[in-house]
């Protein structure tokens, strides 16, 4: 399957015949989500700012999901020559971008009732803050180089190097005092959340990866397009005038 999808003519009809249904899914699941976050109860001490946790933890957790599924792709580019993984990685970090930026503001909003302030300098912030700085940092790579293969490999070992941040976003607040609350879904001894907000909130997170899914293959369908209009362009540049 995967390597029937390495033929670009081949990957544009699978998505052709995917994003349909994958649009539809991603609206009933984003839907539901919006309507058990909106009737979910308030917390007894944080309020109805709460809520701002299911939007802002689906986000939060696809900045990282976002940027690991980039450093596939950049080993698809440097290591099997995957004809489809340089597309993939550009198309993907815009995407990674807006779901980091959205992280960070409604962060933001839920910290300055929580914590009295919009932003402090702790581990995870910051760390999240420079996961920010590098998904724009690659776009502008992106466009500054106009050679597709040059830009390929320069932003596949940037991907590579500033993977090793995703574990520190992911553990700082473990590895060091931060304002930041400590893991609440994903442990060992089972989530911590009552399910009257567990459930709403992995609607959402469900529905916001099925929403990067969907616009991730839109973005790689649109870039195989461009490319293969730059190339005709290219050969009738080339062409002698008659």
């Amino acid at each position: 399957m995967l390597s029937d999808l390495a033929n670009p003519t081949r990957f544009l009809g699978f998505v052709n015949r995917t994003l349909p249904w994958l649009t539809i899914m991603t609206a009933l699941l984003l839907v539901a989500g919006l309507y058990l976050s909106w009737t979910a109860p308030d917390d007894y001490q944080q309020g109805a700012t709460v809520k701002i946790m299911f939007i802002h933890v689906p986000n939060a957790w696809l900045s990282m999901m976002v940027w690991g599924v980039m450093s596939i792709a950049a080993l698809g580019t440097l290591v099997w020559r995957h004809p489809l993984a340089d597309v993939a990685q550009k198309a993907a970090a815009p995407i990674g971008a807006c779901f980091t930026f959205l992280a960070l503001t409604t962060g933001s909003l839920w910290g300055r009732p929580m914590w009295g302030t919009y932003w402090q300098w702790d581990a995870r912030l910051t760390s999240v803050l420079i996961l920010f700085l590098m998904y724009l940092g690659l776009i502008a790579l992106w466009r500054a180089v106009e050679d597709p293969s040059r830009a390929a490999r320069a932003a596949a070992v940037l991907t590579l190097v500033g993977a090793i941040n995703i574990p520190i976003i992911k553990f700082s607040v473990d590895w060091w005092n931060t304002l930041h609350q400590g893991e609440s879904v994903f442990r060992m001894d089972g989530p911590t959340l009552d399910r009257a907000f567990l459930i709403p909130l992995l609607t959402m997170a469900a529905g916001f990866t099925l929403l990067f899914v969907t616009l991730h293959l839109a973005a790689i369908r649109n870039e195989i397009l461009k490319r293969r209009v730059r190339t005709l362009q290219i050969m009738q540049a080339a062409r002698p005038a008659s």
